[in-house]
């Protein structure tokens, strides 16, 4: 498995595309032809965000969602790194013309396809291409993400979503995200963000290779696992993560710790921060 990862991270972004699509082929040819994906999920060899059932997946979000970020029909939601829409496609059934959604992400091929399946025929839902540089998946572009500011206006969201976001970037791009979502979530709204999180617990059961992910690259408040493509699979301190949320007028209400570490309770594979903005603030 760690080869498989080494060898698919050895290759450009878009070499990484084009092999996921040859990959998938047959299946998708052979969905296709029987018509066992609806017009709603996207072939496997589009799909960039990971292993899983899509569609579980994407139910699985928005229940989480609705527990733990006080996500309602007439919500607005921002889904920071939306994809390929995962978590939209739910949304699309759940949330009332009087919700709203708003999506970007860095992938054009995610955005395009959520146009043109979701965004077609819920009017109340928008997508949006942001052109950022990312060594996992986009390459073609000098303009990083700790120089971006969301196309939003102030006090904009009861809910945001970030799912396997910030464990593909730098502290510095996700300090700036930290920044902003401050500013366009409402004073009441809540932000579910998920994470690698290292503490000292975390920290000893890695030593003692008791984790299933490896963070060997240790650089203070953050981690990374492959040095070569460093926002592959990044995780951060504990402590520097909360110090950080404080310093952008966010308050973390719960971490609920995940899989990849072995964590009693754990119900999600990466960890889940519930944050608030701070009263204070």
């Amino acid at each position: 498995m760690l080869f498989l990862r080494k060898l698919y991270y050895a290759l450009t972004p878009k070499m990484r595309f084009i092999a996921r699509r040859i990959r998938y082929f047959p299946v998708d040819l052979y969905d296709s032809f029987t018509g066992k994906r609806d017009a709603m999920t996207p072939p496997k060899g589009l799909i960039f965000i990971g292993s899983g059932d899509f569609v579980k997946q994407g139910e699985m979000l928005l229940d989480l969602l609705v527990r733990y970020a006080a996500l309602k029909p007439d919500s607005s939601v921002l889904d920071i790194g939306c994809g390929i829409g995962r978590l939209a496609v739910p949304l699309a059934k759940y949330l009332s013309p009087a919700g709203s959604y708003h999506g970007f992400d860095i992938v054009k091929n995610g955005i395009d396809w959520c146009n043109a399946h979701i965004a077609s025929k819920y009017p109340n839902f928008r997508f949006l291409h942001v052109d950022l540089k990312n060594t996992l998946y986009n390459d073609s572009t000098s303009a990083e993400a700790r120089n971006f500011t969301f196309p939003y206006d102030d006090n904009s969201f009861d809910c945001i979503a970030l799912t396997s976001v910030f464990t593909h970037m730098m502290p510095e791009d996700m300090e700036n995200y930290l920044a902003e979502i401050s500013r366009v979530m409402k004073p009441e709204g809540k932000c579910f963000a998920t994470y690698f999180i290292v503490n000292e617990a975390i920290s000893k059961k890695m030593s003692e290779g008791k984790t299933n992910f490896m963070f060997a690259h240790s650089f203070g408040t953050y981690y990374l696992m492959d040095k070569n493509v460093k926002e592959a699979n990044v995780a951060f301190g504990e402590d520097y993560l909360v110090s950080s949320f404080k310093n952008h007028g966010l308050e973390c209400q719960a971490i609920h710790y995940g899989e990849w570490s072995n964590s009693p309770g754990s119900f999600f594979f990466q960890d889940i921060a519930i944050l608030k903005k701070s009263d204070i603030f």
